[in-house]
């Protein structure tokens, strides 16, 4: 009994020094930063910020906040160019019009 405490407190102080040591910043983030943290990184082909934000949240809500992230830039470029969000998005993935 006393062992597996004793492993519990070791493991516990273990990473409260990992933690100190490594210096990062552990404020919580939330998925729509993570999601534009990761999208921009992969634009940029950086795969240091791609791990980075991909460790901020579950993979399930990263991947909401890619197609929340998605969805909105859609719209936004649809309405820049005045044409449908279902022509802007074969436009960009060079499909031919529908």
């Amino acid at each position: 009994m006393f062992e597996k405490v004793r492993k519990a407190w070791r493991g516990i102080v273990t990473a409260q020094r990992t933690e100190r040591e490594t210096g990062r910043d552990r404020r919580s983030h939330n998925l729509f930063e993570a999601a534009a943290v990761y999208v921009s990184a992969c634009a940029e082909d950086d795969q240091d910020r791609i791990d980075e934000a991909a460790g901020w949240v579950s993979p399930e809500a990263l991947s909401f906040g890619v197609n929340e992230l998605a969805c909105r830039a859609l719209i936004a470029l649809a309405r820049e160019r005045d044409e449908s969000p279902a022509t802007v998005a074969r436009s960009l993935l060079g499909l031919p019009a529908a």
